[in-house]
């Protein structure tokens, strides 16, 4: 009982949550023994003692039922009671899990309820008829996948799945399930064109019984394991997706802010001349960051199918990439939500990721390189998180966040105050998204005092210019509508 009160409250909303999204079959392989997976107990010492090591809070596992195809990552399963025999028994998978909470780590296991293969061997026609699956395809097949969909409106499907649910919370101790592909869940004429989805009984496009679904899925997770949680991948504007049930909503802990992340991808590609021109795409999410509990998420998706790595995206030469993508990795840790970074990103890979091999790791070699740079700040950045409560302790409060600036866009620079639940317990954010060092910028502060530097994404030590400040006393000139203010240097 106790273990289970320590997870609970490792999974809550005031909980410093910073999870590490991890593929088993590609994260690290054997090369003296023919490129072979490592094994659930080898990941139990290797992964766990990388996670720790790396100041990660959770981590969370691609789809882990057994599935036939590896080119799916999981993500089309046919076995849901079943983790995958190809890193060893279910009793390896049980003491993995076990090893990593024993550490303090979480573990979040992707869960797909929303779509399932149709190879014979599977669930479709079952017993020679549509059984799992509805039996018109306007209803029960997805275009994109080539998939069929569960009929929710069958007691035993809903049963069936639920009692999934449960089966990896009870038997496996598993700390949350991210929901895969909610969007597509939710509505009938999910990646449809007119005439090839059948609207609900009232003539309209949601999916009602996935609705009646999802919410009776979370409720019962909700009674039968309190210290679990749920996370939504949800993609649309569907409202109360992590509001409780008898709020109207449909019960998750959590929602993935795949809003936020396509916005601030799309400002980062952008050359800093033309930013000041896409300004808003940075901003935009605090207008709504408190309607959901969100989770800011630099997925694998993010990473695969010729949309090439985070590196990749970054504009400029390389020292130009690497400033950029260390500077939005820190504006990311600074912003209200829980952090999800996929695994290689923080080792800046230069490729795209590659489900058949292991990760770059010989990118580390060089012992002052850039990609050492970028995982050194992305252990700081974990470290500095756990340990200024202001950066995770009011995440989905309006209290707990404030701008100073958000409106510099010519000089491409974001400014805002990070609050927590004591009095005068704040953390200063500023973020400069122009190959400009800015010398003598004078910024706004709260309160009259010493202020001091913390983490800086251009130290030398993350392979920056080093420029920045270390101990700064506030002046009483106003800046920003303050009547203290700051000079300070914010390096490119």
């Amino acid at each position: 009982m106790k273990a289970r009160q320590s997870r609970k409250a490792a999974n809550a909303l005031h909980a410093p949550i910073s999870i590490y999204e991890v593929h088993l079959g590609s994260w690290r392989r054997s090369p003296e023994d023919n490129n072979r997976w490592l094994t659930y107990r080898e990941l139990a010492t290797e992964l766990l003692a990388y996670v720790l090591d790396m100041g990660f809070t959770h981590i969370e596992l691609l789809p882990i039922s057994e599935h036939p195809f590896d080119g799916s990552w999981g993500y089309q399963p046919l076995g849901l009671y079943a983790p995958t025999s190809r890193y060893g028994t279910p009793d390896d998978f049980r003491f993995m899990v076990a090893t990593f909470q024993a550490a303090g780590i979480g573990v979040i296991l992707d869960w797909v309820p929303g779509h399932f293969p149709a190879d014979a061997h599977g669930l479709a026609q079952f017993d020679g008829t549509p059984l799992y699956e509805h039996s018109d395809p306007r209803e029960g097949f997805h275009p994109d996948w080539n998939t069929l969909i569960y009929n929710f409106g069958r007691n035993e499907v809903r049963n069936f799945l639920i009692g999934n649910a449960l089966y990896w919370l009870e038997r496996y101790g598993i700390d949350g399930l991210r929901v895969d592909a909610v969007a597509s869940m939710l509505y009938r004429d999910y990646s449809r064109k007119d005439g090839e989805w059948i609207p609900n009984q009232f003539g309209g496009r949601e999916n009602l019984e996935a609705i009646d679904f999802l919410r009776r899925m979370n409720e019962v997770v909700g009674v039968e394991r309190p210290s679990a949680v749920t996370l939504a991948e949800e993609s649309t504007s569907f409202p109360a997706v992590s509001r409780p049930p008898a709020m109207g909503g449909l019960g998750f802990h959590y929602k993935w802010n795949m809003g936020w992340m396509n916005d601030t991808l799309s400002y980062m590609q952008e050359d800093p001349i033309n930013r000041q021109y896409h300004h808003h795409k940075m901003t935009f999410g605090l207008v709504y960051a408190f309607t959901e509990n969100f989770v800011l998420p630099l997925s694998h998706d993010e990473v695969v199918h010729g949309k090439g790595s985070l590196l990749s995206k970054m504009p400029g030469d390389d020292w130009q990439k690497f400033a950029n993508l260390r500077a939005y990795y820190a504006f990311m840790w600074g912003h209200p939500g829980k952090k999800l970074l996929f695994m290689g990103c923080e080792l800046a890979q230069v490729a795209e990721w590659q489900h058949e091999t292991s990760l770059d790791w010989h990118l580390l070699d060089a012992e002052h390189g850039h990609h050492r740079g970028v995982q050194q700040l992305v252990k700081d950045l974990n470290r500095t998180y756990r340990s200024q409560a202001a950066l995770y302790q009011l995440d989905f409060e309006p209290r707990g966040f404030e701008w100073i600036a958000h409106d510099e866009g010519e000089q491409s620079i974001f400014s805002f105050i990070r609050h927590g639940d004591v009095a005068d317990e704040f953390v200063l954010v500023v973020s400069n998204f122009t190959p400009v060092p800015r010398h003598g910028y004078r910024l706004g502060v709260p309160k009259a005092g010493f202020y001091q530097e913390i983490l800086n994404s251009d130290s030398y030590f993350y392979g920056g210019s080093n420029l920045g400040n270390v101990l700064l006393l506030s002046e009483g000139i106003s800046a920003h509508g303050r009547i203290n203010s700051i000079c300070m240097t914010i390096p490119h």
